[in-house]
């Protein structure tokens, strides 16, 4: 029944996916289950070495859905394998999703994912190099950190060593057209609720607390209706675990990050969305050239009018693409900025 089904996912997928490219699955185990990946190969020709695409936040369903479609067949134009794998309860992965799996552990993640190329001999396994988005700012630099034998990291929309959900609550709440003080009362609200939550608050407690942020129309829609008693008491021992950062007193996902950073040796390219309103790309751009010139190659590059995922917007807003039904357009110079990269190599 396995091979049955597997042989119908390879026919959707395509195991072909053009004249010049192969695909096939390939799944890893960690800790103890098996995450289904799917590795893209240059036909005819030994790969220059093997990019992991590593997601950031969320639910995956990367293998099935052909996700970074243009990004992996951009890579492989140029002669460099992919490799790409769904999270824990997702698509054919077994095992159960985590909802805040800690940033260590999906580090460690990703480093049995290179242990099970390099096991396999897998044609390019002697060079490995990370592709990332978003939270994956956070995962690849501990795998850099800890593996030692990263060859280069492409931080897309990458993040600081800061807690980026009150950004993106301040930017959204001023894309929905609330004044300055109204953000800062909700965003207040929002902040006070995760000392409560990690003080050990009861759920009623945190809730009359925040009578502003409940009934806010985009707090309501983030949150699917609200957080549930269950919702909250999870998060609450998420919070209890996290340490927070003594100046903004939110959750440190990395402690002395900056310090990590400055570890890095190898060559990096960070692209950004100038309309990103996920993460404040402005303080990321900022600490790469603070903390990663200095001692690597750094490139940068940031696109005009391109939101967090590098498609072209309007506003950035969090829900803009499915409110306006705008079509999804790649920012122009997006592809061609990692190829180039990598071909200077």
């Amino acid at each position: 029944m396995n091979r049955i089904i597997t042989l119908i996912l390879l026919f959707f997928i395509g195991f072909i996916t053009n004249a010049q490219n192969t695909q096939e699955l390939l799944d890893f185990e960690f800790e103890g289950v098996q995450l289904s990946g799917v590795l893209d190969l240059p036909k005819n020709k030994n790969p220059k070495g093997i990019v992991l695409i590593v997601h950031g936040d969320g639910k995956t369903n990367a293998v099935a859905g052909n996700w970074y479609n243009d990004v992996r067949n951009a890579i492989l134009s140029i002669g460099y394998a992919t490799y790409m794998w769904d999270k824990m309860g997702c698509g054919r992965s077994g095992g159960e999703y985590k909802n805040g799996q800690p940033v260590e552990n999906g580090a460690l993640e990703v480093i049995a994912a290179i242990e099970n190329l390099k096991e396999s001999k897998i044609k390019g396994a002697d060079k490995i190099g990370l592709w990332g988005i978003s939270r994956a700012g956070w995962i690849n630099p501990i795998v850099i950190d800890q593996y030692k034998k990263i060859d280069f990291w492409i931080s897309v929309s990458g993040v600081d060593d800061d807690e980026t959900f009150k950004y993106l609550l301040e930017q959204n709440f001023r894309i929905e057209g609330h004044p300055k003080d109204t953000v800062d009362l909700l965003v207040k609200e929002w902040h006070n609720g995760i000392l409560l939550s990690r003080g050990g608050a009861s759920y009623e407690y945190a809730q009359a607390a925040s009578p502003n942020l409940r009934k806010n129309k985009f707090w309501l829609r983030f949150t699917n209706g609200g957080i549930t008693e269950k919702g909250y008491y999870e998060y609450q021992k998420i919070l209890q675990e996290t340490p927070l950062d003594s100046e903004s007193e939110l959750p440190l996902y990395i402690e002395n990050f900056e310090e990590m950073l400055s570890k890095i040796r190898i060559p990096v390219l960070a692209l950004f969305g100038e309309s990103d309103m996920h993460v404040n790309w402005r303080q990321t751009k900022n600490l790469y050239e603070r903390v990663l010139k200095p001692n690597t190659n750094l490139t940068i590059k940031s696109f005009e009018n391109c939101n967090h995922n590098i498609l072209q917007c309007k506003t950035g807003g969090f829900y803009e693409f499915q409110d306006t039904k705008l079509e999804y357009v790649r920012c122009d110079g997006f592809l061609e900025a990692i190829t180039s990269w990598l071909n200077s190599l």
